[in-house]
């Protein structure tokens, strides 16, 4: 929060960037702590601060949870990407390959799996 900045504007902004990185809006849950902190330092400060594009972000957003093996939230970051134009099927497909190299195969693959199932999603729509 800037000096300049009240706690509900910290709020209001954290969920506008929630709903920017994720390509659909979020409840605001009040009084759920782990959501508060969520919203108010990671997207109100973090994802807002200069430097980095939002697909800069999701980039190494998708980088560091491909190595954690967190394919649940790979899902989550995939499916934004594409919605949010940032990446397209072709560049999502050669992240996999590319982090296969630096992350593992077992890792990258779990990534390319879930490319594979969101793309088959969002052609079905």
């Amino acid at each position: 929060m800037t000096a300049d900045q009240s706690p509900s504007e910290q709020r209001r902004q954290g969920l506008k960037k929630m709903s920017e990185v994720y390509g659909f809006d979020l409840p605001n849950l009040a009084g759920d702590p782990f959501f508060e902190v969520t919203v108010d330092h990671l997207f109100a400060d973090i994802w807002n601060r200069p430097g980095l594009s939002l697909r800069d972000r999701r980039l190494l957003l998708l980088g560091a949870i491909t190595a954690q093996g967190h394919s649940e939230i790979a899902e989550i970051q995939v499916g934004a990407a594409l919605r949010n134009g940032e990446l397209d099927a072709d560049q999502l497909r050669e992240i996999a390959v590319f982090l296969a190299h630096y992350v593992g195969w077992p890792a990258a693959t779990k990534l390319d799996g879930v490319i594979r199932k969101t793309l088959a999603k969002d052609k079905k729509k």
